[in-house]
């Protein structure tokens, strides 16, 4: 099966995965108590106004023929109209996701310039003082909450130091660097340990297996064989992890919007889900699942680049 076919396949896949995203997600939102339009109208509104409302909303009809109506319209890409911003969910989204967006990809950059070193060094310099410090500390912050970790982070870095903004996701691509840096570091902090582990582990039988071991005896030299042999073979493990962690990833810019006060998808989510906004709730919940299975779909095909013995069917 060649590439293309495999794209078209899991994309064809992604089809029944998202419709049972969007079950999954209206049934829990049923289950969240308090009712929107009289959240809507305030603790003064009657009775009548709030049937009104809610016949206006559609939220009176049966559930089956809410969700049907819901599924029409995201067929037709019509997220709807939030509840709570009184706007459509596609103008929301449009500024809200571009932040959430950016820190995820801020956070996995961070996240390889941390673990590839670590990883690739523990593994070279094995039970040296230098592996011991990254085992110890790494079994340290894997264990931090990552709210935790920001809010640490934002009274070192910011109120005392006054190194990096408290707030905010700033302007342009330089200004954003600069204030997206902690919030990033935070979820990279989370994610780094687990990756570290696997590479070095990786790494480490890589290095004992019998092509590296005929690769030295053809006289390469020991950058070389760690460059050309070890590193394309053992990075695929971590590649694995770094795959399913986005979905971790994109879990934790809801964590550290809110820690941070960043103007982000995350945040948006928090809001609406307080606000029982079912359009904005729903229309996040199957962006992000769909950005999960893209990306494990870029991973499927970089393990065909990594090892062409991989069968890509």
């Amino acid at each position: 099966m060649n590439r293309s076919r495999l794209i078209a396949r899991r994309l064809a896949q992604m089809i029944p995965v998202l419709i049972g995203v969007t079950l999954v997600a209206f049934a829990l939102l049923q289950l969240i108590p308090g009712d929107p339009a009289a959240s809507m109208l305030g603790l003064h509104a009657t009775p009548e106004a709030v049937a009104a409302l809610r016949h206006q909303l559609g939220l009176d009809q049966p559930l089956w023929k809410q969700y049907l109506t819901y599924l029409g319209d995201v067929a037709t890409f019509n997220f709807g109209t939030s509840l709570k911003f009184r706007t459509t969910v596609a103008a929301l989204l449009a500024d809200r996701l571009p932040v959430s967006l950016w820190l995820v990809v801020y956070s996995a950059a961070l996240t390889a310039l941390i673990a590839l070193p670590l990883g690739i060094l523990a593994a070279l310099w094995k039970d040296s003082l230098f592996d011991q410090i990254v085992r110890a500390v790494l079994m340290v912050t894997m264990v931090m909450p990552a709210f935790w970790v920001g809010i640490l982070l934002l009274i070192v870095f910011s109120l005392r130091f006054g190194l990096v903004p408290v707030a905010g996701a700033g302007e342009g691509f330089v200004d954003s660097l600069h204030h997206l840096f902690l919030p990033s570091l935070t979820i990279a902090v989370g994610i780094a340990p687990v990756l570290v582990r696997s590479l070095r582990t990786s790494v480490l039988e890589a290095m004992g297996s019998d092509y590296v071991r005929t690769a030295r005896a053809k006289g390469l030299a020991e950058r070389a064989v760690v460059s050309a042999h070890v590193m394309k073979n053992a990075l695929i493990p971590p590649l694995t992890l770094f795959g399913l962690s986005i979905g971790y990833l994109m879990g934790g810019t809801v964590i550290v919007e809110n820690v941070f006060g960043l103007p982000g998808a995350g945040k948006l989510l928090v809001d609406a889900i307080s606000a029982r906004d079912y359009p904005v709730v729903q229309s996040e919940t199957l962006i992000f699942a769909a950005l999960v299975i893209a990306v494990n779909l870029v991973t499927d095909l970089v393990y065909t680049f990594l090892d062409p013995r991989i069968s890509i069917s």
